[in-house]
């Protein structure tokens, strides 16, 4: 890496600095781990300290929002109204919702109730009844920048075995987190995650992970759950990404709706819990910049 840019040449990140003040240590280190074989990241995936502050902002707002919506999540409300409200906050912040139309998709928001993995379709025959958990999934574009997080609610009197579920799940994205370091791996995360999981009684599904993001809604690495430490791609400065394990009450087995190809369902009708936040690999440790 390191050979095709001069020392003193300025560095590749556009911070107007020379390579060896900026990147080269970083580079070298990178290139000793591909020369043995592991996976590193190529360098359009790790984001400049200017694009880093435009995630930084665009991240501000998907917390707002997800702040904002928090005391609208109670019994009788539909998932459509909530859909609605969340397009408006976006809007009145000055963000565009991440969701909507993409790949089709027609909501502004992905809203998920029990057994319900991910891709929820908000809709007016929906409702959020007393005793259910709902994932909130929100992602947001401001300036040009992505960012996305989500976050579980109970509502009403929920049976404390699904609470404890929420709970678990909440814990393992903590753990996972903690993984996140400069040369580690994403299979680092995944195990902490997995095993925790397991642990608990619970399983992780394994078809649907996280992924890059910030100058694209999805972008490069796919983050796995029941990975095993010391695999998977090398975790470099400047990499971000979510963490955001989808975590079962029963088993792993996941089912699309074939009628609107989006929802997301257990096999078994168990409920499913899921948290995200994303995350920045620093030269230090990480940095959470949605939760």
């Amino acid at each position: 890496m390191s050979d095709k840019l001069g020392r003193n040449d300025l560095c590749w990140c556009g911070s107007g600095r020379k390579y060896k003040k900026c990147h080269a240590l970083i580079d070298e280190q990178t290139e000793t781990y591909r020369l043995k074989g592991y996976e590193v990241p190529h360098r359009k995936l790790l984001k400049t300290k200017q694009q880093i502050e435009g995630i930084r902002e665009s991240s501000k707002l998907n917390i707002a929002v997800l702040d904002f919506i928090g005391e609208y999540v109670t019994d009788g409300v539909t998932t459509e109204e909530l859909d609605r409200l969340i397009f408006e906050k976006t809007k009145e912040l000055g963000g565009v919702p991440a969701d909507l139309n993409y790949e089709g998709y027609p909501k502004s928001v992905c809203i998920s109730i029990d057994d319900v993995v991910c891709h929820g379709i908000p809709s007016d025959r929906v409702f959020i009844r007393n005793g259910t958990i709902v994932n909130i999934d929100v992602s947001t574009i401001y300036n040009g920048f992505f960012s996305d997080s989500s976050r579980m609610f109970c509502v009403g009197d929920v049976p404390s075995e699904k609470r404890r579920l929420v709970d678990v799940a909440k814990e393992c994205v903590g753990l996972g987190i903690e993984q996140v370091k400069p040369w580690g791996f994403l299979g680092d995360i995944g195990q902490a995650v997995n095993d925790h999981a397991t642990n608990n009684g619970y399983s992780v599904v394994r078809e649907i992970g996280g992924h890059g993001v910030g100058l694209e809604f999805h972008e490069e690495p796919w983050v796995g759950y029941v990975t095993k430490k010391g695999t998977g791609m090398l975790l470099v400065p400047g990499l971000v990404f979510t963490i955001e394990p989808m975590i079962n009450m029963g088993k792993p087995n996941i089912k699309t709706d074939k009628s609107d190809h989006w929802t997301v369902r257990t096999v078994d009708g168990k409920p499913s819990a899921q948290w995200e936040n994303t995350v920045l690999v620093t030269e230090t440790g990480h940095e959470v910049l949605t939760y």
